[in-house]
Order: C-alpha cells, then structure tokens, then sequence
C-alpha cells in the first residue's frame, strides 16, 4: 500500500518531468526548470545543488543496504565493503557514457529478470498467496495502521527515486522529445508494478518479524519460499544495489557540470575529459561526497533523506511548470504537455508527503 501512495505521488511529478523534458532537454535538469519557472537563478541554484544531494545520498544508501548482501559471501567490515563498491563504481562512470549505460542496461536487465522469477515462484508455489492478497489492504478505521502506511510511504517513495535522472541525459539521447517522455512512464509503469508484486509476496511469505531484521531479506524470502541456497538471488541483489550505485553517480556527476556550464559552479566541474568524454572532475568530487556519506551515516537516515530532498525538489518543479502555463508560456511545437492541474497536483501531493512524514 506504502508503494501504491507513493506511485501516485511520483505519477504526477513524473509527468511533468516529462513535458518538461521535451520543453528544455538540458543536463542540470531540474535546475533549468525552475529557472524558468521562477525565473531566479538562486532558486536554480538551490535546486541544483538539492539533486546532487539528492544523487550522493541515494548512492550512499544505496550502497550501505549492499554491504548486507555482500557479506553473506564475504564477511569483510561494513566500512571496507562500502568503500570497495563505491570505488568501483565510481571508477564504471568515469570510464564512459556508453560503458557506464551498458553496464547499468545489463544489470537492469538481470535485476529485473530475478525479481520477476521470484515472484513466479513464490505465487506459483504456494497459490494462497493469491488468496492472501486482501490481507495487505487494510482496515480504513484502523488509524494506527494507516498512520504507519503514510510513514512507510516516504521510504517507498525512495525506491521511486531514479525517474527523473533520465531527464539529466538529455543532451546525450538522440531525440528527447520523443524518447524521454516515453522512458519516464515505462519507468514508472514497470518498476511499480515489479515493487508491489515483490513486496506482496515478501510480507505474506515471512514472518513480519524475521523480514523487518533481516540485513539480505530478499535472500531471505527467496530462501522461505523455495527452500533453496539464496546464493543466487542474494548474488542478483548485489547486481540490483550496485545498479543504483552507478546510475545515481551517473546522474549527480551530470547535475555538477550541468550547473558549471551553465556558470554557477566553478568551471573546473564542467570540463569534459578528452579521453573518457565524461566530465571526469564532476564525477571524482560526487565519488568523494558518497564515500563520506556512506561511512558516516546509517541507512535509514541516508534513505529518509533522499526521501525528502527529492519531495522538496519534486514540488518546485511541479511548481515551475504551473507557473509557466498559468503565464501562457507555450510549449515547442511537437512536446509533449500536461493539463495544469497535473503539475499543480504534483506539487500539492508532494508537499503532503512530507507534511505526514513531519507531523508523523
């Protein structure tokens, strides 16, 4: 259900990423829409600086949850495991555009197999599950139960949180007005659909309790419904975090120089390496910013946070594009657009995610 609310949030800002997407196909993104939105530089600024919070962040969690499944295969410290695999995949997205998405497409694709596979076989082994499905909707009196959804949906809306980095290639796909609007909603469509599925099956499989203290619990569903070695789908987790890892490195890279070329950060961010062809200072700095994130910080926090800076990001761009209808400022020939009411419900939905996260 934390998913369900929190795919409905994100649908309304992921549609007006979209339309703008096709209105000003940039790196730095977000920025550059509300700069136009807002029409200030330091609320572009701002904003820009806020996704590549957003992205060290993300990848910090991200890479703090994947030190849980490697450790079912190496028992290293949590501190040097971390470091290894931001290293290393920091040094992936500093080797190329083209390596660093094929290496991400291949990981998606594997992910995503597994994950499928997994809930086959968890359905297709104990076909109550399919009888148990009501249990997950609650009772609508049970405040207590609701409240704790509202919470839950601020993590979920984390797993979310990767969309809108398809906006920030902009300027390396071939024709953004047509692909970018399309790549968003499958996005959003599929990885929504696979969440569900997965979650469905992981609480009516395990115990709550087991789940909820669980450092690997996709190993351990996988593990209570086949009765098998997890190695395999323990081996697909790692695949799935250092997925995250790469593309949210990727992305805060691409925001920093954005932000240099467009001249609010020192120039030295957006230079363009010779060899790699990808802007190789903005990528060393945003590995830096990770690797200390994720030594300093536990992953619940780390993944609140993401949470809440991509909210507040989120509803300033919802906010942008209203303001820019509401002026009558006309999209180009051919983009893709929105009624108003979408960003405006967007920026309304997101700002009560946040409200229930504080006032929980």
């Amino acid at each position: 259900m934390a998913f369900l609310i929190s795919a409905v949030v994100v649908g309304f800002s992921a549609a007006s990423f979209a339309e703008f997407s096709t209105r000003l196909p940039v790196s730095a993104g977000e920025a550059a829409y509300v700069r136009a939105g807002f029409r200030s530089d330091r609320l572009a600024l701002i904003v820009g600086l806020m996704v590549i919070a957003m992205g060290t962040v993300s990848s910090a969690a991200i890479a703090v949850g994947s030190t849980g499944y490697v450790r079912e295969f190496l028992a290293w410290p949590d501190p040097l495991l971390a470091t290894l695999l931001i290293l290393g995949m920091g040094a992936i997205a500093a080797w190329g555009i083209l390596e660093s998405v094929t290496f991400a497409s291949i990981f998606t694709l594997i992910e995503v197999g597994a994950l499928l596979a997994l809930v086959a076989i968890g359905f297709g082994a104990h076909p109550q599950l399919v009888d148990d499905l009501p249990r997950i909707v609650p009772d609508f009196t049970d405040t207590v139960a609701l409240s704790a959804i509202a919470g839950a949906s601020l993590l979920a809306f984390f797993a979310f949180i990767g969309f809108e980095d398809i906006v920030n290639l902009a300027e390396e796909v071939k024709n953004p007005g047509r692909t970018l609007p399309w790549a968003i909603f499958l996005t959003l469509v599929i990885t929504t659909t696979i969440y569900m599925a997965v979650a469905s099956v992981a609480v009516l499989s395990v115990p709550i309790e087991e789940l909820a203290a669980s450092r690997a619990p996709l190993s351990l569903v996988f593990g209570t419904i086949t009765g098998a070695s997890p190695a395999a789908i323990t081996a697909v987790a790692i695949v799935a975090t250092l997925n995250g890892v790469i593309i949210q490195i990727i992305m805060a890279a691409r925001v920093l120089y954005g932000l240099a070329r467009q001249k609010r950060l020192p120039a030295a961010l957006g230079a363009v390496n010779a060899r790699t062809r990808t802007p190789l200072n903005a990528t060393l700095v945003i590995i830096g910013i990770v690797l200390v994130l994720a030594l300093a910080l536990p992953l619940g926090d780390l993944a609140e946070w993401t949470s809440r800076i991509a909210l507040a990001t989120f509803a300033l761009v919802n906010a942008s594009l209203w303001l820019m209808k509401w002026r009558g400022e006309a999209a180009p020939q051919g983009a893709f657009t929105v009624p108003a009411f979408v960003p405006a419900a967007g920026f309304i939905s997101c700002l009560a995610l946040l409200a229930s996260d504080f006032l929980g």
